[in-house]
């Protein structure tokens, strides 16, 4: 009894005999079973494969969103410090300060000067310079951004005022420039 007509012809034509073509069926059916098996594990490997591209795809999709916000949220910044920036400064007390290990001057009137000294305001950077801002503006773009206020002198102010200080009797005229 042949399985395959490819046998029966092979048969007829003399080529093989009956052992030969049921040890050649037995043959294709044990090919068949470890196939499917073989099947199975390609099956599982490109399920496998498939998800290590698909927890990869979406690392990146997150980096890319994350980097993306960030993008936004300096633009934010950015547009904050142009809305809110004070426009006349322009004086002849100069203020010096240090930006990235390099000391840069700009040039004040004498009561935002004073207002920079004590606190109140601040500087920070801008796309092209440096802009005056509100110390209540400082804190609000430092909780969301780091890297944009340069010059705060309120901390200082607070780390300062200490009651052991042992020059506060002392009083620093207001006429002094150093």
């Amino acid at each position: 009894m042949v399985k395959n007509a490819l046998q029966a012809q092979l048969l007829k034509a003399g080529l093989v005999d009956n052992k030969k073509a049921k040890k050649l069926s037995k043959q294709a059916v044990h090919e068949q079973r470890t196939g499917q098996s073989n099947e199975a594990e390609l099956k599982a490997k490109i399920a496998q494969d498939k998800q290590k591209k698909l927890a990869k795809d979406q690392a990146l999709d997150l980096e890319k969103k994350r980097l993306l916000q960030g993008k936004e949220l300096k633009a934010a910044i950015i547009q904050m410090i142009n809305q809110h920036k004070i426009r006349d400064i322009d004086g002849e007390v100069s203020y010096q300060f240090i930006d990235e290990s390099k000391i840069k001057k700009i040039y004040l009137n004498q009561q935002i000067y004073n207002a920079l000294v004590s606190g109140s305001l601040v500087i920070a950077k801008e796309s092209e310079g440096y802009a005056v801002l509100p110390k209540a503006l400082a804190d609000r773009i430092n909780d969301k951004m780091e890297g944009f206020i340069i010059v705060n002198n309120s901390e200082k102010n607070e780390q300062i005022t200490d009651e052991e200080d042992p020059y506060a009797a002392y009083v620093i005229p207001d006429d002094l420039m150093w």
